[in-house]
């Protein structure tokens, strides 16, 4: 006879399969949606029409994963187990900085943790495990909106920490013009996500010249100047390929990425 342990063991480990099994359909999802935006955006600009497509600052379409799971339910298999969104660990009343050493310079990222505690939380959170060393910015935007996109561990768009955090501070975007856009500034820089409120992961874009975006997209840093300048010098060098949207002809990867308080 199974006992309630043994069955509540093969139920996590169920779970555990389906979770992995619908991670993975949404990243060959999320593969096709961005290889069809590539490719309709390159026949746009082959037809001489349009300059401007309308092409999302997505991240990673991951799934909220139920934080009552018992760790002790988790499959013994030794296949990594999804987590949840990582405990409030920083000071919400202080100023952060995040430091990223690149290869096309040092970016220097201010934050402010009292009005996106849970955004930098996380930030610091993934910083300190080294997750963003050694990852490439994988997206290069030159027509339309003007960002550089990073924080993808896969460096497809596809890749997050395998939770999502909550939106904030979007109020301070404003109200939306007749467009249904607001401004982001050049310097900011924001969380990328799937579309969907609450979505974001690890994701986020510099915007390197002002650009109208929808305001669903988390404003929680300014880049310094010095970082400002390297980005726009990367965007310089334009898209491979030559379109306008796609991976950096200049490859910029993240060294390392520190969080620090002020």
């Amino acid at each position: 006879m199974v006992s309630s342990d043994q069955r509540r063991r093969q139920l996590a480990r169920e779970k555990f399969e389906r979770q992995q099994r619908r991670r993975e359909e949404m990243r060959k999802k999320a593969k096709r949606r961005n290889a069809v935006i590539a490719a309709s955006l390159a026949v746009v600009l082959a037809a001489g029409g349009a300059v401007y497509a309308s092409v999302q600052l997505t991240g990673p379409e991951t799934e909220r994963v139920d934080p009552a799971a018992e760790p002790s339910a988790a499959p013994s298999s030794g296949a990594p187990s999804a987590s949840p969104e990582p405990s409030m660990a920083i000071d919400a009343k202080a100023g952060y900085t995040m430091a990223l050493k690149t290869n096309v310079g040092d970016l220097s990222i201010t934050m402010d943790a009292a009005k996106t505690p849970r955004t930098v939380n996380s930030f610091k959170h993934l910083a300190d495990k080294k997750y963003f060393d050694g990852t490439k910015c994988h997206r290069l935007t030159t027509q339309g909106i003007f960002v550089l996109q990073c924080g993808d561990p896969q460096g497809d768009g596809t890749g997050g920490p395998g939770y999502n955090i909550p939106d904030e501070h979007l109020a301070s975007l404003g109200k939306a013009g007749p467009d249904g856009k607001v401004a982001f500034k050049a310097g900011t820089v924001a969380m990328a996500n799937t579309g969907a409120p609450d979505s974001g992961g690890s994701q986020f874009f510099l915007v390197y010249q002002d650009t109208r975006l929808p305001p669903q997209y988390t404003p929680f840093g300014t880049l310094d100047a010095a970082g400002l300048k390297a980005v726009r010098e990367v965007a310089k060098g334009g898209v491979e390929g030559g379109g306008s949207d796609g991976a950096p002809k200049k490859p910029v990867t993240i060294e390392k990425a520190t969080v620090s308080k002020k």
